[in-house]
């Protein structure tokens, strides 16, 4: 399968420790999301003495139908992070500009902000001390956040959040006829073969990204610019938080990932402990992130595997859409340790099918 990115072995040794340092950014990035996406979205039910609503085991297999609720204490949100910079030439459909631009005139100019005067420039590069302060700030503001690679540094690799507000405005019916071509599913038009084979493909389109067909907000632009992004060949990693979906969706290179809280037993702590030959203490201190009677709540990882519906064809002939076979499939499982915890690792688990 031909990657719309580079791998490692073909990198030159400057761009192999861009990608380092790109990967090690969005680790941290990563723990910090799932702080303010899933841990900050509990605390906020819990302080408004509002019981949170864990995400079913069923919710996460591939085509699942969520409930069609919103939930005011879920934190949603969308953030963009991409490996080099993009180029003006995608402002079309990427809509970023001098007026969105993390100035502090610009900020301040925004009433949704809670910003000061004492606002300095620096918090919005990923090095600064208060750049997750900064992040936080402006998660809850509508469309997406973007952080990139500066390009006014020349001699290093420094990554800004460089914009705010940003609209992702390609429609879904060109990433849908993107995503097929690309699959060899058409030729060239989305209604090529008719209004129900373009239909068919359009729903197949967010089961390609996990998500139910045409819901929408922030995850559906998630799944349009993961399928855009694609145009710059580097890594692209899409976080994306919604008030009816209760998880943290992430869209990478490695494909589509969802995070969520899940509750366990005293029994099933037990039993996974053991299992991965841990003290039952040492769980608790670095994988449970609340209490809630008698349970203890997790952070729980699946990750999916495409299908070889959802890759292009060894041959690179032209097929039909098989709209009952799935596109994607559960990978792994994982119980993931909480933000900040350095000595464990993810713990796999299988509940969904259990």
């Amino acid at each position: 399968m031909t990657s719309y990115w580079n791998i490692r072995e073909v990198l030159s040794q400057k761009d192999r420790l861009k990608r380092s340092y790109y990967e090690l950014l969005r680790d941290e990035l990563d723990e910090f999301m799932i702080q303010y996406g899933l841990i900050d979205s509990y605390n906020n039910f819990c302080n408004k003495e509002i019981s949170y609503p864990f995400v079913e085991k069923r919710e996460l297999k591939p085509r699942a139908l969520l409930p069609d609720v919103e939930y005011e204490c879920q934190n949603a949100f969308l953030v963009i992070f991409i490996e080099d910079t993009i180029p003006d030439t995608h402002k079309k459909y990427i809509r970023f500009f001098d007026v969105n631009k993390t100035t502090k005139t610009n900020l301040l100019r925004s009433k949704t902000l809670p910003l000061s005067d004492e606002f300095e420039r620096y918090q919005k590069y990923l090095e600064s001390a208060h750049f997750f302060n900064f992040l936080k700030t402006l998660l809850p503001v509508d469309y997406a956040l973007l952080i990139q690679r500066d390009p006014a540094t020349q001699t290093r690799d420094r990554y800004c959040l460089s914009h705010f507000h940003v609209r992702i405005d390609w429609p879904i019916a060109d990433a849908a006829e993107d995503l097929a071509r690309n699959l060899r599913y058409i030729s060239k038009d989305l209604y090529e073969k008719g209004d129900k084979y373009a239909e068919d493909v359009q729903k197949k389109f967010f089961e390609y990204y996990g998500l139910p067909f045409m819901i929408g907000g922030r995850r559906t632009a998630a799944t349009v610019a993961a399928q855009y992004l694609k145009r710059i060949p580097c890594i692209t990693t899409v976080y994306a938080g919604s008030s009816e979906s209760r998880a943290l969706i992430r869209l990478s290179e490695r494909g589509v990932s969802k995070l969520v809280l899940m509750k366990f037993t005293p029994e099933e702590v037990f039993q996974i402990s053991e299992a991965n030959h841990i003290g039952v203490r040492a769980f608790k201190k670095n994988y449970v992130a609340a209490h809630e009677e008698n349970d203890y709540i997790c952070i729980f990882q699946v990750t999916y595997f495409y299908t070889d519906q959802a890759r292009p064809p060894d041959d690179s002939k032209l097929r039909e859409i098989k709209p009952d076979l799935y596109w994607l499939t559960v990978d792994g499982q994982y119980i993931v340790p909480l933000p900040g915890v350095w000595e464990y690792p993810p713990l796999p688990l299988n509940v969904i099918y259990s």
